[in-house]
């Protein structure tokens, strides 16, 4: 991927290498296994991880952020690195919302290591990446990267990593345009099957915008190159529901899916990236729940 050529964003916080003096006390008695498990399903809200874990309170020191160590080489790059890719977002979204009439107001990303506490809650590294609504931020701990790749067999290359960026940018576009609003709406009355099946709804729409992205972001910056795709749709392939729950316990509960199987999420990626279109992402909440 050819992103050095590209601008830094101004919305992006690295808190790695600082320590707040805050320790996050987990209750529940759910094993850091349990918890990967958990946050291998990308975009998890934390306050929905909280249910699983029971009351998570945050002990200790004045809340200064103090730097402890210095990053390394290979972290400042990162951290340049979705820098520029925040930044390609920030500049295609602007511009798709403006063909709609809209403006567009960029999230924050914040890079952490171990926990964080956020808009809406707290939670360990091993959730994930994930959007947080509340304050409209982007948390992302870069280590996941590796545990994508050596763990759940997907990639980290540097497109792969650039779509999970997008994925998650994807539920903030959702949140501006209204649709997680929509979403949480149908849910109050919704029971558990029907639950999950809008939060696979929902997810897949962010895959689908994340293509939409790239393909406008190719159009304008030509960061795509050869086997770039392929590292993308490998790691869309390794985190559908599942595969993840057929190799973490052996079968799947289709009417537990919370994200969508890998078929599926390939699928909506691809289509995003094929049209760029904004206006098709409504179309996810037309069709009958088998056509997805």
């Amino acid at each position: 991927m050819k992103w050095e050529q590209g601008e830094e964003s101004e919305n992006l916080e690295d808190r790695r290498g600082q320590s707040s003096g805050k320790q996050l006390l987990f209750g529940g008695g759910l094993t850091t296994l349990a918890l990967m498990l958990i946050g291998a399903y990308f975009g998890i809200d934390p306050r929905i991880l909280n249910q699983f874990l029971g009351r998570v309170q945050v002990a200790g020191g004045d809340g200064e952020p103090k730097q402890v160590r210095e990053l390394t080489a290979e972290e400042l790059r990162g951290r340049e690195f979705n820098s520029k890719i925040l930044r390609f977002t920030e500049k295609v979204w602007a511009d798709e919302f403006r063909r709609v009439g809209k403006q567009y107001t960029a999230p924050r990303m914040v890079l952490f290591e171990e926990n964080v506490v956020t808009g809406c809650g707290s939670a360990p590294s091993a959730v994930g990446p994930f959007y947080c609504p509340a304050d409209q931020t982007v948390y992302l701990d870069p280590t996941f990267f590796t545990e994508l790749e050596t763990k759940l067999k997907g990639s980290k290359a540097e497109f792969s990593q650039a779509y999970v960026v997008a994925h998650e940018v994807g539920h903030h576009v959702q949140n501006l345009l209204g649709y997680s609003k929509l979403v949480e709406q149908k849910r109050r009355s919704a029971n558990r099957a029907e639950y999950n099946r809008l939060s696979v709804r929902l997810e897949l729409q962010a895959d689908y915008l994340a293509g939409v992205w790239a393909y406008h972001g190719q159009q304008q910056f030509h960061f795509i190159e050869q086997g770039d795709i392929e590292s993308a749709i490998k790691t869309a392939n390794a985190i559908g529901d599942d595969r993840l729950q057929r190799n973490s316990r052996g079968f799947t509960s289709p009417e537990s899916y919370t994200h969508g199987t890998s078929e599926q999420r390939v699928k909506w990626f691809k289509l995003g990236l094929k049209t760029g279109n904004l206006s098709l992402a409504e179309k996810l909440f037309d069709l009958p729940y088998d056509d997805l």
